[in-house]
This record gives C-alpha cells, sequence and structure tokens, in this order.
C-alpha cells in the first residue's frame, strides 16, 4: 500500500474516532444529569432519554465520512486509485478534518448544552421541546461540518480521476 493511500486512510480514522470520542463525552455528560433526574422521578425517562441520544449522532456522521473516504479510494467496495500520491492523499486527509474537528468539539458541546435541557425537564417536563431545540442548534454545526468533509472528498475524487 502506498503513502498516499495510508495519509487518506489515516484521515477517515480520525474523522470517525473524533466524531466518536466526542459523541461519548457529550452522551456521558447527559447521561449524568439524565441519572439523577430519573432516580427522583423515573416517569421522565422518555424525555431526557431523546436529550441523551443527540450528541451520539456525531460518532455517525464520523462514520460515514470514514465510510465514504474508504469507497472513493477504493479500500471498500472497489479498486484501490492506483498512484494515489502523498499530496492527493493529504488533500483526503484535509478533506476529512471539518468532520473530525467540527464533530469533536459539537458533540461535547451539544452534551453540555442537552444536560442543561436535563434541568428543564427536571422542573417543567411539558417545556422538553424547547430543551431539545437548544441541543438540536447545536447539531447545525456537525452537519455544516459533515457536508464539508463530504463535498471535498467527491471534488477530490473528479480532480483526480480529471489529472
Amino acid at each position: 500500500m502506498n503513502m498516499g493511500i495510508m495519509i487518506a486512510i489515516l484521515g477517515g480514522v480520525i474523522a470517525a474516532a473524533m466524531g466518536g470520542i466526542g459523541s461519548a463525552i457529550g452522551v456521558g455528560t447527559v447521561g449524568q444529569a439524565a441519572a439523577g433526574v430519573v432516580s427522583e422521578d423515573p416517569s421522565k425517562f422518555g424525555k431526557v432519554l431523546i436529550l441523551q441520544i443527540l450528541p451520539g449522532t456525531q460518532g455517525l456522521y464520523g462514520f460515514l465520512v470514514a465510510f465514504l473516504l474508504l469507497v472513493r479510494i477504493g479500500v471498500m467496495g472497489g479498486q484501490v486509485i492506483e498512484g494515489l500520491t502523498v499530496a492527493q492523499g493529504l488533500m483526503y486527509f484535509a478533506a476529512c478534518m471539518p468532520m473530525a474537528f467540527g464533530g469533536l468539539a459539537s458533540a461535547i458541546y451539544q452534551g453540555k448544552a442537552a444536560a442543561a435541557g436535563v434541568g428543564i425537564v427536571a422542573k417543567k417536563p411539558e417545556e422538553s421541546g424547547k430543551a431539545i431545540i437548544f441541543a438540536a442548534m447545536v447539531e447545525t454545526y456537525a452537519v455544516l461540518a459533515l457536508l464539508i468533509s463530504i463535498l471535498a472528498i467527491f471534488n477530490i475524487t473528479s480532480i483526480i480521476t480529471a489529472a
């Protein structure tokens, strides 16, 4: 396997790992807050569970970026791009970085927003929709990072095939 392929794969691994790490931190943060609420009132489990799930999406987005990268460079379901240069591998690596850093940061901060939302549910369960909206607003930046990474991966592929 050439160095270009290895650098590209490293980018996908980092995107998946950082998205997963951020999601684990975010989901854990909300879980700690939710456990206190549920211990006092088990009927609020469904409402706090929704808040706990939200920071987990960044891990899925990181996985998606890594999967699309592996498909595009032919590691999965095709032939590996022959002669992928180090420069091209670095382009793929860079294409994965928006999701890596965006996923990490947004999952952690979404977890903090969702944990604060658990406080809303504890005091006023009828306002759980507002708590979800506050946490979901952070998701916007994870989605933007996902889109940039996907667009970059597809653009690099078209540059390489045209050359």
